[in-house]
């Protein structure tokens, strides 16, 4: 067991257990002299809400308590934690709201075998469990689930969204006890008990998993003596005054001065902020926000020494989750600067109607640069990378394009394909490496086309691509993976394109060259293996390799491009139907 995991775990145990030991004090006060002389008064409430009964109210209170019931609390808390591990790749979130759900059941059945609490007197609407009535365990099980989501949804969600779903989910817990009252299942003593029993395992699991001492202790004797100065360019769209303050504790804690902060817009998403840093004698630029946002802050730092610093804090966040960051901006920033800086390619890209810029992550033409030019940014602020998802599910019946693939001075390729991705990083959101040999440092960048056989080749495509089997199989394959230093790519007809996830008008070409070592970036593995995939993926040979499965490449210069087909062959023929 990893130190990070027995820290929380040495947390929780005590704490749960002097919860348990009071909760099981103040049942056995309430149920024994001399305060069981509260019973008749508690009675008389469940009583006169009994008598006051009516159809609607029965049905709303029945719905309240089936939201409590067991059967929902593990199906809502189940869907929740596996789609922070697998969607959003947050475990302690997921620890969070899945350790205060189990750890309130825990409490309650242990209060309940010490304590003997008969129901009230009026008629029960539900069926009574064999427990007792002390604490209410429908309560304490809404208040751990529903205020779990009603805490990530203040910290995690952005946009119109974000306050009423965090109300409801906090309103929640106390429509359920009124629910129970309602229905004659417990004493307003066994309510209360029992929204103090979720309260304080939320704040026993916040402590544990949400509460990071890093984030709030600022160091008698600064780790780095003379760290400088730093400057935070931030997107006021995606990032709020609270996450400021948190890095701005972070900083202080590595010995950092106050930094300065710049705001992003419209007209200059970071770039100009960043550039005017450097010519400020700045020491380290913090990017906060999304991929637009570190790309803009890298065109300015690239080949300047000036070191960057990312805070993931946007929908796709590519380039930090290949870099292993964490997606708590606070926490992404320690871990950054306790691993120190490190160098990592970028590179420029070009084509009909773009300015050449710099290109930190991906850069597509075909299906992927639809589906992001089909997403809205209200879409994206509000459901995150999953709104990527219908409007790709809509382009993939598009008619593939006809492409012309130059890798640095090899003779041109001809291939059909829905879609082409350009990568200096390897893996997608959730961890899916779509370019498994790609590595931010190794000087080169990788392409794969896909090009399934029409609509019934995408569940094949998915398939490969969900087990990680992206780079196997020949030219038939869906994927076909290259490695260069410079790629060309020219498609038959105008299509959509992309870089970093940031759209671009249609057109025809994209070209982009790899920057070695250009961008000084803190990143937790600094010094240590590069982290954007394990060494020796594709043989390159003049800058060029065939497909990134280890093995399977070949010197570009006549020799085949997916280790069956050679360089200018089309492995899929130009009379394929799309």
């Amino acid at each position: 067991m990893t130190t990070g995991v027995r820290r929380p775990l040495r947390t929780i145990a005590p704490a749960l257990l002097a919860q348990t030991v009071l909760m099981v004090l103040a049942g056995l006060t309430i149920t024994h002299p001399p305060l069981h002389l509260w019973r008749p008064g508690e009675n008389a409430l469940t009583d006169r809400l009994a008598a006051g009964r009516v159809p609607v109210l029965d049905t709303v209170t029945a719905w309240l308590s089936v939201l409590a019931s067991t059967g929902a609390v593990i199906a809502v808390a189940g869907a929740a934690v596996l789609a922070l591990l697998l969607g959003a790749r947050r475990w302690r979130e997921a620890a969070f709201l899945g350790g205060a759900v189990a750890a309130q059941s825990a409490v309650f059945l242990l209060v309940t075998l010490c304590v003997d609490r008969p129901r009230p007197t009026a008629p029960r609407l539900d069926g009574a469990p064999p427990t007792s009535s002390f604490p209410s365990g429908h309560v304490g099980a809404a208040v751990a689930l529903y205020g779990a989501l009603a805490v990530l949804a203040v910290l995690r969600l952005r946009g119109p969204l974000r306050l009423p779903l965090c109300a409801l989910a906090a309103l929640l817990p106390v429509l359920v006890g009124f629910s129970r009252l309602y229905r004659g299942m417990h004493h307003p003593t066994d309510v209360l008990a029992g929204l103090v029993n979720g309260g304080a395992v939320l704040w026993i699991m916040w402590r544990a998993f949400l509460s990071d001492p890093r984030e709030t202790t600022v160091a008698a004797v600064p780790d780095h003596p003379s760290a400088g100065r730093a400057v935070v360019v931030f997107n006021p769209v995606l990032v709020d005054e609270d996450t400021l303050d948190r890095i701005d504790r972070v900083l202080a804690g590595r010995g950092w001065a106050a930094p300065t902060r710049a705001a992003t817009s419209e007209a200059d998403p970071g770039r100009g902020a960043a550039a005017a840093a450097v010519a400020a004698g700045a020491d380290l630029v913090v990017a906060c926000g999304g991929d637009g946002t570190v790309t803009a802050c890298s065109h300015a730092l690239a080949g300047t020494g000036v070191a960057l610093a990312i805070v993931p804090c946007g929908t796709g966040n590519l380039l930090a989750r290949n870099l292993g960051l964490p997606a708590d901006p606070a926490r992404a920033l320690a871990d950054a600067l306790a691993g120190g800086p490190r160098r990592i390619d970028l590179a420029t890209a070009d084509g009909d109607g773009i300015t050449a810029t710099v290109v930190s992550a991906m850069a597509g033409i075909g299906l992927d640069a639809a589906a992001m030019a089909g997403t809205s940014r209200r879409a994206k602020s509000r459901w995150g990378w999953p709104a990527y998802v219908p409007p790709l599910l809509r382009h993939l019946g598009d008619r593939r394009m006809r492409l012309t693939v130059t890798l640095d001075d090899a003779r041109p390729l001809h291939r059909r394909a829905a879609m082409a991705v350009i990568g200096n990083v390897g893996a997608l959101q959730g961890g899916i490496r779509l370019l498994p040999g790609a590595r931010p440092d190794d000087g080169l960048l990788d392409l794969v086309l896909v090009h399934p056989r029409g609509l019934a080749g995408w569940p094949a495509a998915a398939a490969r691509l969900l087990t990680g089997r992206t780079g196997a199989g020949g030219g038939s394959a869906p994927f076909e993976h290259f490695q260069a230093r410079r790629i060309h790519l020219t498609a038959d007809r105008d299509q959509p394109r992309e870089l970093d996830g940031e759209c671009l008008p249609a057109g025809r070409t994209l070209r982009l060259a790899v920057r070695p070592g250009a961008l000084l970036v803190h990143t937790p593995t600094a010094g240590g293996p590069p982290v954007g995939g394990p060494p020796g993926d594709g043989a390159a040979v003049d800058g060029a390799a065939g497909d990134g499965a280890a093995g399977d490449g070949a010197a570009v210069d006549g020799a085949a491009g997916d280790g069956s087909h050679p360089v200018g062959a089309d492995p899929v023929p130009a009379e394929r139907s799309s």
